[in-house]
């Protein structure tokens, strides 16, 4: 794979269209909206955190989008009603996590270009570990405001239900429209980036009234720069992937593992290990591109479905983008609180603990994920 693949034209379309929503209002929108659900729970931010960035995921389809789009917002407010600083980016950077494993996602459009798997099947098996993860992160989020003592507002102080879902209905109709042509098949996901960035267009100019021609100039430029770093990595990272095929790495962990295992589930957690003691270090994209090729004869020898793995793949890279020293995640969101990682870490091991077992288990019970693209395949 190269940066001119097709598929990956997908990129800076969904890049564009997540640029534009934000731009025109939507993270007020969808934290509001959010607030009217979960806002009276005890933490009552945190949740809607989590869940305001469940929602973006389906519009953005990148973490640091989310990190930054959310966080910005959420981490202020969050530090204003007085939950700590720590708690804040815990919670921010953990949440933001769900940018690549909900649909769309730029990470399965890479993953799906390399291994050559249909990517609406990697889209469709992400619903349900999102889900896992977003009732995972809220359930830890209980405990801990909880156990420091984190208020929750009353009921009549959060925007009511009905008049938010409205405010909310376009922000919250483009994934629906999106991933629905995607399934249906009236359109590919390559093809899906760019009715995405016309549907933000048209909602963001004729109804929330807010994007102007010189606005909209400033956000193809910025969108530009996105690209270009993300392709760039890309490139870089194909070229080191290629070398590493040339010197028969791929071979070499086929036959480490093959001498430690023939458990597919033993031999996937060991993959998922490796990956996440790389995300330590390395940054999720060029992981991903990287050690696909790597480890794509080892999943097939062993009879792993390609789909399963590759959402179970962009799971361990994502993790890794929280996890210090390297996490972007968390390092977007301690800029914004104004924190160091040492000061953030205490918050972030809980968080980072629910992100790994949701992963174990996904692992393990292969169904989570295959469940319903087998179904929407028959």
């Amino acid at each position: 794979m190269g940066v001119d693949s097709f598929t990956l034209l997908a990129i800076p379309f969904f890049i564009i269209a997540g640029e534009l929503m934000n731009a025109c209002g939507i993270t007020e929108r969808i934290v509001a909206f959010s607030k009217s659900l979960v806002g009276h729970i005890r933490g009552g931010l945190a949740h809607v955190t989590i869940m305001s960035n469940m929602f973006f995921s389906g519009i953005s389809g990148s973490a640091t989008a989310d990190a930054s789009a959310l966080g910005s917002m959420m981490i202020p407010a969050m530090k204003k009603n007085g939950f700590d600083g720590d708690y804040a980016v815990a919670v921010n950077a953990s949440a933001s996590a769900m940018g690549p494993i909900i649909p769309p996602s730029i990470m399965m459009v890479i993953y799906g270009s390399i291994a050559n798997v249909s990517i609406a099947q990697l889209f469709l098996g992400g619903f349900v570990p999102g889900l896992l993860v977003a009732a995972g992160l809220m359930a830890m989020a209980y405990v801990i405001a909880k156990k420091r003592g984190y208020p929750a507002p009353p009921r009549s102080e959060l925007p009511p239900v009905l008049p938010a879902f409205r405010d909310a209905l376009w922000a919250l109709a483009m994934p629906v429209i999106i991933l629905g042509g995607i399934f249906s098949g009236v359109f590919t996901a390559t093809e899906a980036g760019v009715v995405a960035v016309a549907y933000a267009t048209i909602v963001g100019t004729f109804i929330y009234r807010t994007l102007t021609f010189r606005l909209f100039g400033k956000l193809l430029v910025d969108a530009a720069v996105t690209t270009a770093a993300a392709m760039f990595l890309i490139a870089m990272a194909t070229s080191f992937a290629w070398l590493l095929a040339w010197a028969g790495f791929g071979a070499a962990v086929l036959d480490v593992l093959g001498g430690l295992t023939t458990n597919p589930t033993l031999a996937v957690l060991l993959i998922l290990g490796f990956i996440l003691i790389l995300g330590l270090f390395i940054e999720g994209i060029p992981i991903l591109i990287i050690f696909t090729p790597v480890v794509l004869p080892v999943i097939q020898g062993l009879g792993i479905d390609p789909v399963y793995f590759g959402v179970v793949l962009v799971m361990a890279v994502v993790i890794g983008s929280v996890t210090p020293p390297v996490g972007i995640l968390t390092y977007i969101c301690c800029s914004i609180a104004g924190l160091t990682i040492s000061q953030a870490f205490r918050g972030l091991v809980p968080f980072c603990a629910v992100l790994i077992a949701v992963l174990i288990a996904v692992a393990v019970f292969p169904g989570l994920v295959m469940t319903i693209p087998n179904l929407f395949s028959h």
